[in-house]
C-alpha cells in the first residue's frame, strides 16, 4: 500500500477524462450519423456495446495508477 501521494493518479483521472471525451466524440461523430436512422432497438444494443467496450481497458489502467506498474 502506498504511504505518500502520487502525482499519477490526478494525471491518471485527466487521461481518463481526456480519452472518455475523446472516445465520445468520435462515436458521436462518426457512428452516430451512419445508425442515426435505424430504429431505437437496433440502436440500443450498439450504443450498449460501445458504453461497455471503453471499460476492457481500464483495470489495467487503474492498476498502474495505484502501482507505477501495467501488470
Amino acid at each position: 500500500m502506498r504511504t505518500e501521494p502520487t502525482v499519477r493518479i490526478p494525471l491518471g483521472v485527466l487521461a481518463l477524462l481526456a480519452a472518455l471525451l475523446a472516445y465520445g466524440g468520435l462515436i458521436a461523430r462518426y457512428l452516430a450519423p451512419l445508425i442515426a436512422g435505424w430504429p431505437a432497438l437496433g440502436q440500443l444494443p450498439v450504443y450498449i456495446v460501445l458504453g461497455v467496450v471503453w471499460l476492457l481497458p481500464l483495470r489495467r489502467f487503474l492498476i498502474w495508477m495505484e502501482t507505477g506498474r501495467w501488470r
